[in-house]
C-alpha cells in the first residue's frame, strides 16, 4: 500500500503540474504558487523569467567591485529578480578580447542558466560597440533580457528595444569609418613609398639563419634563441625549411 500510495501522489503531482496554469484579471498567463496535493505543499516557479546573472569588471586588482555589486543586487530586489550566477573579471581590460569569466557567461546563457543579465554600465560589458550588438543580438535570439542599470536601458522595453536599433546603425557606421580611415592611410601611405605589411627581416639576420640551418640540427625554437629572438618563429621557419630542403651542391652534381 505504501508502495501504491507513493504512485499515487507521483500521478497527481503530474497531472497537477500540468493543471497549475492560471490566467489573471489583465489576461497573463502563470503557475500557481503553491498547491496542496494529498496535505503536501508543493512550490513552483512563476512563469515569468526571473533568473538573472551578473556580470562585473573592474580594470585592476586595486579597483574593488563593490559599487557595481550593490546597485545591481539592489536593482535586482526592486526588480524581484532571483540571482543565480554572478560573473567577475577582475585586471582585465575593457578591449582585450579574452574575459575569462565573460566567456563563462556566454557559454551559461546558451545552456539557459538565467533569464536575465544584469551589467552596472555597457562599458563594464561590451569591449566595443560591435562586441555589444553581436551580445545582444545573442541575447535577443536566446530570449535573454540584458539591462545596463546606470544606462537605464532594459531591452525589453520600447526605450531598449529602440536603443538596440540604434546600436546597430551606429555599429554598422563605426564599421565603415574605421574600414575607409584603414583604406585611405594604406593609400597615402603607398604614395609616400612606404612599405605595407610586415617589416622586412635584415638580410644580415635571414644569413645568420641560414648558416645555422646548414650547419646544425637545431630546431626552429632553438635557433630563434640562437639568434636572441632578432625575428619571429614564423620567418625563422620559412628560411629553416627552404635552406633544409634545398638539394645539396653533391647531390647537384651527381
Amino acid at each position: 500500500m505504501a508502495g501504491a500510495r507513493e504512485v499515487s501522489e507521483k500521478g497527481f503531482a503530474q497531472m497537477a503540474g500540468k493543471c497549475l496554469i492560471y490566467q489573471d484579471r489583465h489576461g497573463r498567463i502563470g503557475l500557481a504558487d503553491k498547491v496542496n496535493i494529498i496535505g503536501r505543499a508543493i512550490q513552483t516557479d512563476m512563469l515569468q523569467k526571473n533568473r538573472a546573472a551578473l556580470y562585473l569588471r573592474v580594470s585592476t586588482a586595486d579597483q574593488k567591485p563593490d559599487l557595481q555589486f550593490d546597485g545591481l543586487r539592489a536593482y535586482a530586489e526592486r526588480a524581484e529578480l532571483k540571482i543565480v550566477r554572478e560573473y567577475l573579471d577582475v585586471a582585465v581590460s575593457g578591449r582585450k578580447q579574452g574575459r575569462p569569466k565573460l566567456d563563462v557567461l556566454m557559454r551559461d546563457a546558451r545552456d539557459r542558466a538565467f533569464d536575465c543579465v544584469l551589467v552596472w554600465k555597457f562599458d563594464r560589458f561590451a569591449r566595443s560597440t560591435k562586441h555589444l550588438l553581436s551580445a545582444l543580438e545573442e541575447f535577443n535570439h536566446l530570449g535573454i533580457r540584458f539591462v545596463s542599470v546606470q544606462d537605464q536601458i532594459d531591452t525589453t522595453s520600447p526605450m531598449g528595444k529602440a536603443m538596440f536599433t540604434l546600436i546597430g546603425a551606429m555599429a554598422e557606421l563605426e564599421s565603415s569609418l574605421i574600414s575607409e580611415r584603414v583604406s585611405a592611410g594604406m593609400k597615402a601611405a603607398k604614395a609616400h613609398g612606404k612599405h605595407l605589411g610586415r617589416p622586412r627581416t635584415p638580410a644580415s639576420i635571414i644569413t645568420e639563419v641560414e648558416e645555422l640551418a646548414r650547419m646544425t640540427d637545431l630546431s626552429v625554437r632553438e635557433i630563434q634563441r640562437r639568434i636572441g629572438g632578432k625575428t619571429g618563429r614564423g620567418v625563422v621557419g620559412d628560411i629553416v625549411k627552404r635552406i633544409r630542403h634545398e638539394p645539396s651542391l653533391d647531390t647537384a652534381r651527381s
